[in-house]
């Protein structure tokens, strides 16, 4: 009987392959606070009850990386314990609050594959949906992982690059979750800046920047269940002529805690619609991040409004010295400081 659970590679996956990872998980008010204390995190909706209540809710919700990242967390062991790096999201949905107390259960299916030159690895493409304890999708989500080979002489099948909306349609976003109440936020963070304030190529600097030590990444990896050894093996990684990698989804929590200033009335995230981890960060390097707004979004309803936004992340310099590249210029635009490109939807209250 064999109990050495070494993870699947890349020879493992097939094709319409379904995983059930384990174990579904409850978020509490803890894992809230300990979010907060990693990332800074200042989202208004989700700082204080009173906030919740004062703009239509019966209380607040978890941010939505919180979620993310707990979701994602649940798949490593199946998808990406064997990783070489994340590559990219597609297609990322915020479709219901989750709130302390809410269960998390993630499926995942594989939806493409393609074997590098190398034949020493390959990615793998998978759709996973996250759902709570009554069975109500709350998130899903489409990524490609590249993922060492146990044997590089394996024989591996046909390459399936599937094809994803480059851009989540407004007609997929949650909208109903929000009453007109919501313009109120405005007392609450003391700007007055809603989405009839932002225009289509606006540019924001983030003034804030943090500095990513060991401790900060350990605990966020945990926080998350994440058991990928690029992030928890120093060994490992050092036998390989590495260092352990600062987990991608840790880079877009501090990224998103930072772009408050500017986006102080955000509410929520709708949707990411790409993202790449464009280069590697490591303990010591020191994030920044700049905003762009690519597009304003009418969601038929008059108090809200939607932005798709540009997020750049450089590692150990400015939020000034970000160059945004060209519409349709991918990751190979961008200079080795950038760690993060993301485009991502949000809500906030128009007048």
């Amino acid at each position: 009987m064999e109990k050495c659970r070494s993870g699947n590679y890349f020879e493992d996956f097939r094709v319409g392959m379904k995983i059930r990872h384990a174990t579904p998980r409850t978020l509490t008010e803890g894992d809230r606070s300990l979010y907060i204390g990693l990332t800074g995190s200042r989202a208004a909706l989700c700082t204080a009850e009173t906030n919740a209540r004062d703009l239509g809710m019966e209380r607040r919700p978890l941010e939505d990386l919180l979620v993310f990242n707990t979701a994602f967390g649940k798949t490593v062991p199946d998808i990406s314990l064997n990783a070489v790096a994340n590559l990219g999201y597609a297609e990322v949905r915020f479709l219901a609050h989750v709130y302390p107390g809410d269960t998390l259960a993630v499926e995942s299916e594989v939806i493409g594959l393609k074997e590098n030159t190398s034949r020493k690895s390959g990615v793998v493409y998978v759709r996973s949906m996250a759902r709570n304890q009554h069975g109500r999708e709350v998130l899903s989500w489409v990524r490609w992982v590249m993922v060492h080979k146990r044997d590089h002489g394996a024989a591996c099948a046909e390459a399936v690059v599937p094809a994803t909306q480059m851009v989540v349609p407004s007609a997929w976003m949650r909208r109903n979750d929000y009453t007109a109440r919501v313009r109120e936020i405005t007392a609450m963070t003391g700007f007055a800046d809603l989405w009839d304030d932002y225009a289509v190529g606006e540019r924001i600097d983030h003034p804030g920047a943090m500095t990513i030590n060991d401790s900060d990444h350990s605990i966020a990896t945990r926080l998350y269940q994440n058991t990928a050894r690029a992030h928890f093996d120093g060994h490992a990684m050092a036998a390989g002529g590495g260092r352990r990698l600062v987990y991608g989804g840790h880079i877009i929590s501090v990224c998103r805690a930072l772009s408050y200033d500017g986006l102080e009335n955000a509410l929520s995230i709708l949707a990411i619609n790409g993202g790449s981890h464009v280069n590697p960060t490591y303990a010591g390097d020191t994030i920044a991040c700049a905003t762009q707004v690519i597009e304003t979004l009418d969601l038929g309803q008059g108090h809200l409004g939607g932005l798709r936004l540009r997020m750049i992340g450089v590692k150990n310099a400015s939020a000034a010295s970000i160059a945004f590249p060209a519409p349709g210029e991918g990751r190979t635009a961008h200079p080795s400081s950038v760690v993060l490109d993301l485009d991502y939807t949000i809500a906030i209250p128009r007048r």
